[in-house]
């Protein structure tokens, strides 16, 4: 038998078809109820997108420990032989909904873990460093990398514009650049926790340290001339790729890494540990393997356990803090206010965001969209005497303590010898990126220069790349200039 057509609240419905009216001809009737109700919800059934990673895809995983790390932190998700549920999104970062997977952007690599301490996020990207180090300037970058308020177009001088102004975007920009700015799908590349983060042993010692996601597929990228290929032919490239994977039983998966620092030996290393525009040397830190994570579950509904996911640094667990990493702190306030504005208060009761292992005792209530409660009979504050929960500091993570000076400033980072916002880019471009990869490098940033960029930014340009690498800004200025004679002139300013 076939199951009726009902409303929202279970009555079925008379027809899917016609509309009631007065007679045939005559006006609809505002009492049609399904009808209303179901052109009220369509007008409703967007929620805003994000205004940063609007664009991405995700799946559902497991995390299975195979290495010992317990000497380093007593979180129990990272104890031997763990197996814990995770939930990831990746997106583009400067997309909005419906833009293409390939464009040439960082990759968002955000991870929830369902752990019976409760949910850890990990919000990271596909690149181990970021534009900038300090949140004030966060909504300048993304401004510069969106539209203009004008024409609404986006502006390639507006970007560069931005990022010479910022000398200590020249690592992430050069990384942009650079033959992983736009991978061959979210499979084939690698995943960064980017921050600083703190590790607690049961003991209480503390470690700093930083997450390096391994793609087990390998590392494979698109020329720019395949991405512009395949953004004219499929926009949504990438998400299908990973859907196609799974549901073929192919299932990727990533090696977990850690790179460890003694807290000890962070005031005299020769770069700031904490600066997110920068990496921990491999030679001075090696990889320290944790386990094995892989996606094995696509979602049931897209809308639902994806773009209603909420990922927020400022959910750590028992054995993990946060450090002096000032992008990182900046995150714990802003990811969670967002959700509350997108999805609204009680986005942590929707399905992707619910914890799966851990029980959930708050005196959060009411709010837009509540449909879970504590029993009548429970107080709904505290302290109180009628056996309502009670905070327990033995039991709950203590977000990472560090020393620090109490003075109130508004300062840079303590700079530290190799503290340079160019050094790391053009070690980059000098002893990682082949001969090969610096021809790309080269094609990339002077193809996207001739995108509109304009005096006196263009200038700036060519100092820019310059100082990361004396004869990296020389090629690229010979071949922006070769460019602009043979008629690449940049269009008019637009605002």
């Amino acid at each position: 038998m076939t199951k009726p057509t009902t409303t929202n609240s279970g009555t079925p419905v008379a027809s899917d078809n016609e509309s009631l009216t007065a007679g045939t001809q005559g006006p609809i009737l505002l009492h049609d109820h399904y009808l209303i109700e179901k052109l009220a919800h369509f007008n409703r059934e967007r929620v805003p997108e994000r205004i940063v990673h609007a664009k991405g895809a995700g799946a559902y995983g497991e995390l299975v420990v195979t290495n010992d790390v317990s000497r380093y932190t007593k979180a129990k998700l990272f104890q031997p032989g763990a197996r814990t549920e995770s939930l990831v999104r990746f997106s583009t970062v400067a997309g909005e909904q419906g833009s293409p997977d390939t464009w040439r952007d960082p990759r968002g690599f955000a991870v929830k873990f369902y752990t019976e301490d409760g949910n850890y996020d990990l919000v990271g990207n596909n690149t181990p460093v970021f534009f900038i180090k300090d949140p004030i300037k966060f909504p300048d970058f993304i401004r510069s990398q969106k539209r203009l308020p004008g024409s609404g177009l986006r502006d390639h001088n507006m970007q560069w514009d931005f990022w010479t102004l910022r000398p200590e975007t020249a690592h992430q920009v050069t990384w942009l650049m650079g033959d992983r700015g736009v991978p061959k799908t979210y499979r084939h590349m690698n995943g960064y926790g980017s921050h600083t983060y703190q590790w607690i042993n049961a003991a209480g010692e503390r470690f700093w340290v930083k997450y390096h996601f391994k793609t087990d597929q390998g590392i494979e990228n698109l020329t720019q001339a395949e991405a512009d290929r395949i953004a004219g032919e499929n926009a949504d490239y990438h998400r299908k790729d990973l859907w196609d994977a799974i549901e073929r039983g192919d299932f990727p998966s990533w090696t977990l890494h850690v790179q460890v620092m003694p807290v000890a030996e962070a005031e005299s290393y020769r770069f700031n540990p904490f600066d997110l525009t920068k990496v921990w040397s491999h030679r001075d830190y090696p990889l320290i393997e944790v386990g094995k994570w892989t996606l094995n579950r696509n979602p049931g509904n897209y809308f639902v356990d994806i773009e209603q996911a909420a990922f927020e640094p400022s959910n750590v667990v028992p054995g993990i803090g946060f450090s002096p990493d000032k992008m990182l702190l900046g995150r714990v306030f802003a990811y969670s206010d967002a959700h509350r504005y997108r999805i609204g208060v009680n986005y942590a009761q929707l399905p992707p965001n619910l914890p799966r292992a851990a029980e959930v005792n708050t005196y959060s209530k009411e709010g837009a969209m509540r449909y879970s409660y504590n029993d009548a009979s429970v107080p709904v504050y505290a302290p109180n005497s009628f056996g309502g929960p009670h905070a327990d500091p033995a039991q709950a993570p203590d977000g990472g303590l560090w020393e620090f000076d109490p003075t109130m400033v508004r300062a840079g980072y303590v700079q530290h010898p190799e503290d340079g916002d160019f050094t790391q880019a053009g070690t980059l471009v000098r002893e990682v990126y082949n001969d090969e990869e610096r021809d790309r490098l080269v094609s990339n940033i002077v193809g996207h220069v001739l995108g509109g960029v304009r005096e006196p930014v263009l200038s700036r340009v060519f100092e820019y790349w310059t100082n990361v690498d004396p004869d990296l800004g020389k090629r690229v200025e010979e071949g922006v200039r070769a460019g602009l004679e043979g008629g690449a002139t940049p269009p008019p300013s637009q605002g």
